[in-house]
C-alpha cells in the first residue's frame, strides 16, 4: 500500500522531511478494524509528533490521526461495524498513522461517517470534535440541553479546527454566552459565522475587551493556543471559582496564578483513552456518532477550509508547513491517492 512517513526529525523544508513510500497492508486483530483510508486531515499534532518524535533506527513512521473511509476488514472481536461501513475517526498516538492507503484502528474509537458529508468534509471533523466536546462536557463540565446558564465561555483561538467546533456546540447544545479571540479580521468573521456571540482579539488586552461587552462572568475559558502568554491576563478577569482548561503545551504555566479565586485547571487531551485503553474508551464512539447526528440534522457543519489536493508527501509539507505558520483557519484535508 501506499502511505506517507518520515525516518528522521527534520524541518519541513527539508527534502526528507516527509516521504512517499510503500509498505505492507496491515492485517486487522482483536477489535481492529481496517479502513480503506479516503481522506485524512492534518492538525497540529501531526507537526508536534514529526518534530519531536523520530522513529527507531532504520524504522519509517506513519504520521495522520484524523481520516474518513470505508471500513475493508475487521478483527475477530469486532462487533460495532462490517465491512463497507464508511466511518470517520481520529485514531490513536501510539500506533502507525492514517497518512496509508489502508489504517488499523481500534472500532471504540470508531464513529459512522455523517451520511450527509463528502469523505474530505467528514475527515475534517474527528479529532477536532473529539476534544472540543471533551473540553466542553467532560473537563469544564457545561451543561448540554440548550438550559438558560448565566456565564460566559471564552474561547481563545477560536478561528482553529478546535475552536470551530467548540463555538457550534457550545452555542448550538448550551445556554452559555459564547466569547471568541481571533487577531485578523476573517479570522474574527469566521468564529461570528460559526456562532460566537462576540470576538475579541487577543493581540489587544483582553480584560477591557471583555469589560466593555457587559456579559456574564467568564466562568469558563477554553485555551486552546499560546496559553503561556495569555493565562495570566485571563486569571484576571475571570470568575471566581470557574474552570480553565487548555490543550497546547504551553513552555511556562503556573498554576497559582489561578489559587486566589480557586478556578480548577482541566487539561484535554482526545488521546487519553485509547493511549491508556481506559474502561470508556467506547465513549468516543458514542461521541462522534453524535456528532454526525447533529451534523446530518443540521446542527453542526463542517469546519473544513482547504483542500490541498491527494494524500501525498508534496500536499502534506504544505499542510504541515501552514500550521506551523499558525494562520491556518478551520481545517486542511487532503483527498484521495
Amino acid at each position: 500500500m501506499k502511505a506517507v512517513g518520515y525516518k528522521k526529525s527534520l524541518p519541513i523544508e527539508d527534502q526528507d522531511a516527509l516521504f512517499d513510500f510503500e509498505t505492507a497492508k496491515p492485517e486487522p486483530k482483536g477489535r481492529d478494524i481496517r479502513v480503506a483510508v479516503k481522506a485524512i486531515s492534518a492538525n497540529p499534532v501531526d507537526y508536534k509528533v514529526r518534530k519531536r518524535a523520530a522513529p527507531p533506527e532504520g524504522e519509517t513512521k506513519i504520521l495522520g490521526y484524523d481520516a474518513a473511509g470505508v471500513v475493508d476488514a475487521v478483527g475477530p472481536d469486532v462487533t460495532l461495524f462490517k465491512p463497507g461501513d464508511e466511518v470517520f475517526y481520529a485514531g490513536s498516538i501510539l500506533r502507525q498513522g492514517t497518512n496509508s492507503e489502508f489504517h488499523l484502528v481500534d472500532e471504540r474509537i470508531v464513529g459512522n461517517k455523517p451520511k450527509s458529508l463528502s469523505f474530505a468534509q467528514a475527515a475534517a471533523l474527528p479529532l477536532t470534535s473529539i476534544t472540543a466536546w471533551e473540553l466542553l462536557f467532560d473537563r469544564l463540565g457545561a451543561v448540554p440541553g440548550k438550559i438558560v446558564d448565566p456565564r460566559t465561555l471564552l474561547i481563545t483561538g477560536g478561528a482553529g479546527g478546535v475552536g470551530s467546533i467548540l463555538i457550534q456546540l457550545a452555542r448550538r447544545l448550551t445556554g452559555l454566552t459564547v466569547v471568541a479571540t481571533a487577531t485578523r479580521p476573517e479570522s474574527q468573521k469566521w468564529c461570528l459565522d460559526l456562532g460566537a456571540h462576540a470576538v475579541i482579539d487577543h493581540g489587544q488586552p483582553m480584560k477591557e475587551q471583555i469589560e466593555k461587552l457587559k456579559l456574564p462572568p467568564v466562568a469558563l475559558v477554553a485555551s486552546l493556543t499560546f496559553t503561556d502568554q495569555h493565562y495570566k491576563s485571563i486569571a484576571d478577569f475571570m470568575a471566581p471559582q470557574g474552570k480553565f482548561g487548555l490543550i497546547d503545551d504551553p513552555p511556562e504555566f503556573t498554576v497559582s496564578a489561578f489559587k486566589g479565586k480557586a478556578i480548577s485547571v482541566h487539561w484535554e487531551s482526545m488521546f487519553t483513552r485509547s493511549s491508556f485503553q481506559t474502561a470508556d474508551m467506547i465513549a468516543q464512539h458514542h461521541l462522534l456518532n453524535d456528532v454526525a447526528d447533529l451534523i446530518d440534522k443540521g446542527v453542526l457543519r463542517t469546519t473544513l477550509d482547504q483542500t490541498f489536493g491527494t494524500i501525498s508527501a508534496t500536499n502534506l509539507k504544505r499542510a504541515h508547513a501552514l500550521l506551523e505558520s499558525g494562520k491556518s483557519r478551520g481545517k486542511i484535508v487532503l483527498e484521495g491517492w
